[in-house]
């Protein structure tokens, strides 16, 4: 299962592009295009989380496989990550509820500030997947299941 953490980190990367291309689609007045382009950045950063929990559920968490030096400094920005990750999936779920409502004013004011959180979420955790799996080998991983469960 060592392609799971590429699998996922590519959907996030993917939904990033996708937010990206919407947001050009609103500029250029092309809504239904937006719409479109922005639900399928959703589906993707969806089909991301489902794979990182079932992952971290059932398989664990890899921890840091680099040099013990730069720990600290990982933890520090695997937070930072974790946090804008936590901000920027409310403020998606805030701004698709908008749109979906057709609460257009709001869903104009937050869409902006949510599309910056998420592609700063997108580029931590692409560096996060690079540092865990590219830069460095691995670190151990412990399924959750079994953390909590003993074995």
């Amino acid at each position: 299962m060592e392609i799971l953490p590429t699998i996922s980190t590519s959907f996030i990367l993917i939904s990033a592009i996708l937010v990206a291309i919407g947001w050009r689609f609103v500029a250029l007045k092309k809504y239904k295009a937006h719409k479109r382009t922005m639900t399928a950045a959703a589906i993707s950063a969806l089909i991301f989380f489902i794979i990182y929990l079932s992952r971290t559920a059932f398989i664990g968490n890899t921890s840091f496989g680099g040099p013990e030096e730069l720990e600290l400094y990982y933890t520090i920005f695997l937070i930072f990550h974790i946090i804008l990750a936590t901000v920027g999936a409310v403020f998606g779920i805030t701004t698709l509820t908008l749109a979906w409502k057709r609460n257009i004013k709001k869903h104009r004011k937050i869409g902006p500030i949510t599309s910056v959180i998420w592609f700063f979420t997108a580029i931590t955790g692409c560096a996060v997947y690079i540092l865990l799996y590219v830069l460095y080998d691995g670190g151990e991983t412990t399924s959750l299941l079994k953390a909590i469960l003993g074995g």
